[in-house]
């Protein structure tokens, strides 16, 4: 990966990542060019897997760390930074209470308040930048989860950052614009300490395009040319059963009709569409969204010619994660972690936007976070 240095060796944007998970954001802001000096995670598969790949991580719950050193030392000795040189401060609070398929407790589960430890982290630190990432439903939670005529969530958490002097543009993405071969949308707040012109990165990715370079990448172009698959759940018989009936890119509504009934079991007569009943993926098209268990009655991800799921080193590959990255834990640990990521293509496009704000989209070079000194002409590794 791409590191960009300062011509005395040192890391010129130097970040720290909270809610790091399998460091999905983090790679991709290192394929920009950043540095990531820490990272920090409470699941301990999470931060094995971090620590197995050569990185630094923090491990514990945040609001316990917070409580312990409001400071933020744990995070800034861990990185061997001070507050001054943070280029970033990234992450991606849990999100499993402003998921549109879940219950959508929002701040009425304890994991829908942790952004305010990321708000704490940078009001304490000050870096230059922040980015925060969280599913797009965050979007349209209400503040309060009792009346849902109260303001938008994302409106306090804005304000929050206004009130600290932060500049902040904020956007849903899809990362399949941005090269990633899933459609997978995430929305993203970005900050400036500085006032500096941030913009939300541009598409790199489209459905149609005369270049074929700039199309959508679709599931062949990300696990086509995998052999052995490795490691993968498992179908029940019943599920299995039915999945060898359905076509490549077809679900519940490609089985014969006679069976669709006894297949479907209660979620027959239930609402909405029901696309992850029995999916058998379409090599020719961008997966959907990555959960975090592919063998679920609701959420199959079945391989397009085979009748498995999807494997955990094809997950990998789907998110763009490097072919040499080594994930700790059982399958269901290592599905859980690739689930949970933010797809590397779109972590690039974030920091190479970080990266051209910094540098004033001109000549390559780039202000100390200390002061007021210079470095030269910073070189490309």
């Amino acid at each position: 990966m791409k590191n960009t240095t300062a011509i005395d060796g040192t890391p010129a944007f130097p970040v720290i990542s909270l809610f790091s998970g399998a460091m999905g954001l983090d790679l991709g802001l290192m394929c920009a060019g950043l540095h990531i000096a820490a990272s920090q995670d409470y699941e301990k598969w999470c931060v094995e897997t971090i620590r197995k790949n050569g990185h630094v991580a923090v491990q514990g719950d945040i609001r316990e760390l917070i409580k312990a050193d409001p400071e933020c030392g744990f995070l800034l000795n861990a990185a061997k930074l001070k507050k001054q040189d943070v280029f970033a401060i990234v992450g991606g609070p849990p999100c499993q209470s402003f998921s549109t398929t879940g219950k959508r407790k929002g701040v009425a589960d304890e994991r829908g308040m942790l952004y305010n430890q990321f708000i704490h982290v940078v009001e304490t630190v000050r870096p230059r930048f922040f980015v925060m990432e969280n599913v797009k439903g965050l979007a349209s939670m209400p503040s309060d989860p009792i009346n849902k005529l109260s303001p938008p969530l994302i409106n306090h958490i804005l304000e929050k950052f206004n009130m600290l002097g932060y500049h902040t543009v904020h956007g849903v993405l899809d990362a399949v614009n941005y090269g990633t071969p899933q459609f997978r949308e995430r929305l993203i707040i970005v900050g400036s300490r500085d006032k500096e012109d941030i913009f939300l990165p541009l598409a790199t990715h489209f459905h149609m395009h005369q270049n074929s370079e700039m199309r959508w990448r679709t599931i062949f172009n990300a696990i086509g040319d995998i052999g052995d698959c490795g490691s993968h759940g498992k179908f029940t018989p019943a599920i299995s059963q039915y999945l060898k009936l359905v076509p490549e890119g077809g679900n519940w509504r490609s089985l014969p009709s006679d069976k669709i009934k006894a297949a479907m079991g209660g979620a027959f007569k239930s609402g909405g569409g029901k696309t992850g009943f029995y999916r058998r993926l379409s090599y020719s098209e961008p997966s959907p969204t990555l959960v975090t268990s592919p063998s679920q009655k609701a959420t199959i991800l079945c391989h397009p010619r085979e009748t498995r799921p999807l494997s955990v080193s094809e997950y990998a590959r789907i998110q763009q994660f490097p072919n040499t990255w080594k994930f700790e834990g059982k399958t269901a640990d290592c599905y859980r972690q690739i689930g949970n990521a933010v797809p590397i293509p779109l972590g690039r496009a974030i920091g190479q936007m970080l990266i051209s704000v910094a540098l004033g989209n001109s000549e390559i070079r780039v202000k100390r976070m200390r002061g007021t000194s210079v470095h030269n002409k910073i070189k490309q590794i």
